[in-house]
């Protein structure tokens, strides 16, 4: 049997379907981010078309250039524009592709966390949605070899997402990536206002205070800050920005936000 491949769907929409532009296009948003000195365990990036989110979305994954060989798996959690969903959908493929190559699937990382009640099979989750799809070729970029863990996130309770994530959380081996955009569609200086303060209830842990207006990501954004919580972790803002900063007009913008999860770098397994 041939290998099964989640295909891109929005090469050459979102990002550049040319692999050698694409790369260029994330290697100079690479550079003009700082390095921080933060290694994070997890970050939260946004994710819509790379003129308008990838500037910010670098700002996040610059910091990971330094554990370039130490990560080996990336478990990926992303809203669903596209299908209604209740729970978190697994896909069955063996690997998602992008301009930039093939990305093999943790098989083994999926089989621990389908038995959770709340997980399941469900490839028509995966087919169309960006949420997910456009953090590839920055992770392709900024790593080197690893697996990847691809869920995406419907109507979950926060507790239930904070369960799959401490499953698959791992040691220092293991990246947690959130995908979520914050405010839609606001003026400039009432989305500047509304990203502030979803911004402060990110640091704060503040899950309880986050809509689906605040984040189109907040099932996973959500579930991230519940198991912060239970581990005291920390969350850092190094970016917010909306695309009236980056490429857009400024009469109805879209909030973009690039934050750093650290601590509690232990494993479970020591518990």
């Amino acid at each position: 049997m041939s290998p099964s491949i989640r295909k891109p769907a929005v090469a050459g929409m979102f990002y550049p379907a040319n692999p050698a532009e694409l790369h260029h296009m994330i290697e100079g948003f690479l550079q003009q981010a700082a390095d921080r000195g933060s290694r994070p365990k997890a970050i939260i990036v946004p994710h819509a078309g790379y003129i308008y989110s990838g500037p910010v979305a670098a700002s996040a994954y610059a910091q990971l250039v330094p554990l370039r060989d130490r990560i080996k798996r990336v478990v990926l959690l992303g809203p669903s524009h596209r299908v209604p969903l209740r729970g978190i959908a697994a896909p069955t493929v063996d690997f998602f592709s992008t301009p930039l190559g093939n990305i093999p699937i943790d098989h083994s990382a999926l089989e621990a966390v389908i038995k959770l009640p709340q997980v399941g099979y469900y490839n028509n989750a995966h087919t169309l949605e960006h949420s997910l799809e456009v953090h590839l070729p920055f992770l392709q970029t900024v790593l080197s070899e690893f697996t990847l863990v691809p869920l995406v996130v419907g109507e979950t309770p926060p507790a239930q997402v904070a369960e799959v994530l401490k499953t698959l959380w791992g040691g220092e081996e293991t990246l947690i990536v959130i995908s979520t955009d914050l405010s839609h569609y606001h003026g400039y200086a009432l989305a500047q206002q509304l990203d502030r303060k979803t911004s402060a209830a990110i640091e704060h842990l503040n899950y309880e205070y986050i809509q689906g207006e605040d984040a189109c990501g907040c099932y996973p954004l959500n579930g991230l800050l519940y198991l912060a919580k239970q581990e005291h972790l920390t969350i850092t803002t190094v970016d917010l920005r909306t695309s009236g900063d980056t490429a857009g007009p400024q009469d109805q913008v879209v909030g973009y936000g690039a934050f750093l999860v650290t601590g509690g770098q232990h494993s479970h397994a020591q518990h």
